[in-house]
């Protein structure tokens, strides 16, 4: 399967704002964002902030989105049509979809220290949804699944790292954690309300209705 293969850390630079795609690093003193907050390039440091197109910012609201969620361009735009296909408001829908994808839940419980090493767990089969062995990223999550570490999996380091940085009380309204037992649940499917992201997912739908 193909996959962005560069610098991680350049596209945050690029689209000028945090999108926190190596996780818990993003908020260190570490994180490259802090140390070069311009543009990647030769010329980045040094280049003019033009004003854009209606469709310029409608393409860098979808970028940002995109890549927030560590998708390529044909997954991200076949989740725009299958929420468009569904009742309800398409920008909405969207955004539910991309957040109870199963790589997402994994990284929002707390199992793994960014989206990019849940996606790769979840496909070296360390997990399973009510006991049932999934290793599909793109897997939807439904409200009241239940998704834990397999048993042969519970013994790696990077688990137990991750449930030491989470904080309790800090967990979504709309998620549940066992510490202890490595596993977690979707309550419900989240309101957008309770979805932690400033995108204007609007620009999206408007970008591809075109």
């Amino acid at each position: 399967m193909a996959r962005y293969r560069e610098a991680v850390c350049k596209l945050c630079r690029r689209e000028g704002e945090k999108l926190f795609l190596k996780g818990t690093r993003c908020q260190t003193a570490k994180c490259t964002f802090e140390k070069k907050g311009y543009a990647p390039g030769q010329h980045g440091k040094n280049r003019r902030v033009r004003k854009m197109s209606d469709y310029g910012i409608q393409l860098r609201e979808k970028q940002k989105i995109k890549r927030y969620y560590g998708l390529l361009e044909s997954q991200f735009h076949g989740i725009y049509e299958r929420a468009n296909r569904k009742k309800g408001i398409t920008s909405e829908n969207m955004l539910m979809m991309l957040e109870t994808r199963l790589d997402n839940i994994v990284f929002r419980i707390g199992l793994a220290p960014s989206r990019s090493s849940a996606r790769q767990m979840v496909r070296h089969r360390h997990f399973t949804v009510n006991d049932q062995l999934v290793d599909i990223p793109s897997f939807q999550v439904k409200a009241g699944d239940e998704v834990q570490v397999r048993p042969k999996s519970r013994k790696m380091e990077v688990f137990h790292e991750s449930m030491k940085r989470i904080k309790d009380g800090k967990q979504l309204s709309w998620l549940d954690l066992d510490k202890a037992n490595l596993k977690g649940r979707l309550i419900e499917i989240p309101n957008r309300v309770d979805i932690p992201v400033t995108f204007n997912e609007n620009l999206v739908v408007e970008l591809y209705s075109k």
